[in-house]
């Protein structure tokens, strides 16, 4: 019976590992927030009031593959690597990181990380491997539709949410499609599948969300179209938080409606804001000094913040592993 039971948590100890490496990709209809907000990037940052520092390494290294392969060095690989790119993070050459360059390396790591997710979108997408994805190619592999003249088919109301994401895509791939020969080169296509981060697919993402509550077609939300069909199925006291939100965070002017920037700044998640809150939580964790910098010997002491290493990787698991026990 001891034996099995070594053998189960060992079972279990290889499949959260697993699921420990496992990513999701990026696409065009990103998984949304409860108000119809584009999901920010740090929407895994702290779930169910679980911390995940897998976040944290992601956004020094710029790399979720980079951050994988951080977890399997030892600490003093960990930090060599790291205090290499300390050097490159601080500009002003002075052996210390300030808030701002963090916040622009940050910023870069984004970049990065979208770059990564398109990339790998596109090598699961382009089925001919030429460099270019069609739209034969994206619903085909997103959807299972071979030909697009079986689109109209997928009729009823269990697929009316599949028809209405179709004619999103299609838009958004229509708009990303810049020199417009019906594919999408790997510049067009991470607009595509990550258009929240690129100035010129804002207006079509401005254009759907009022397409999708805008029902009394004035061109600007007001607070029913904002809660939509949810405000029927909750109480008065998730009513009032949305309304606070409502008024305090997006109706910048005060006049009751969301017009064109306040619905971009509703519903396009703010990298810069993100950026900022990451500085905010990378500082409070390794500023040991309290001195409004990091040195690199303070970046370095806390190297399982920033990147992770074996040992840190090898705690995560043990920790996990002892939490399972005591359930038992």
């Amino acid at each position: 019976m001891k034996k099995l039971f070594i053998y189960i948590l060992l079972l279990l100890f290889y499949f959260d590992l697993c699921l420990s490496h496992t990513h999701h990709l990026h696409d065009p209809h990103k998984e949304r927030e409860d108000d119809g907000a584009r999901s920010p990037r740090d929407h895994e940052h702290y779930k169910d009031g679980d911390h995940n520092a897998d976040f944290d390494h992601e956004a020094i290294l710029g790399s979720v593959k980079e951050a994988e392969q951080f977890d399997d060095l030892p600490p003093a690989e960990a930090k060599r690597r790291l205090e290499i790119l300390l050097k490159k993070m601080d500009r002003n050459n002075d052996n210390n990181v300030d808030r701002k360059e963090l916040h622009s390396w940050i910023l870069r790591s984004f970049r990065m990380l979208s770059e990564e997710e398109s990339e790998e979108r596109m090598d699961e997408i382009d089925e001919n491997s030429d460099g270019v994805v069609t739209w034969e190619e994206y619903i085909s592999e997103t959807y299972g539709i071979k030909n697009p003249e079986d689109i109209p088919l997928l009729e009823g109301s269990d697929r009316e949410e599949e028809q209405q994401l179709l004619k999103e895509d299609r838009q958004l791939f229509n708009a990303a499609d810049e020199n417009l020969d019906g594919r999408l080169d790997e510049k067009e296509f991470l607009a595509f599948t990550h258009p929240e981060e690129d100035p010129k697919m804002l207006p079509i993402i401005l254009q759907q969300t009022l397409d999708e509550k805008d029902t009394d077609k004035d061109g600007a939300i007001n607070f029913q179209e904002f809660v939509g069909d949810k405000g029927k199925e909750h109480d008065k006291e998730w009513l009032l938080t949305e309304k606070d939100k409502f008024d305090n965070d997006f109706d910048k002017d005060g006049d009751g409606l969301l017009t064109k920037n306040e619905i971009l700044d509703w519903i396009v998640p703010s990298n810069e804001d993100i950026a900022e809150d990451e500085v905010a939580h990378l500082f409070a964790s390794s500023d040991d000094d309290m001195d409004d910098v990091l040195s690199f010997s303070e970046v370095l002491s806390h190297h399982d913040v920033f990147v992770g290493s074996e040992v840190t990787d090898y705690g995560d698991h043990l920790q996990n592993l002892e939490r399972f026990e005591d359930e038992l």
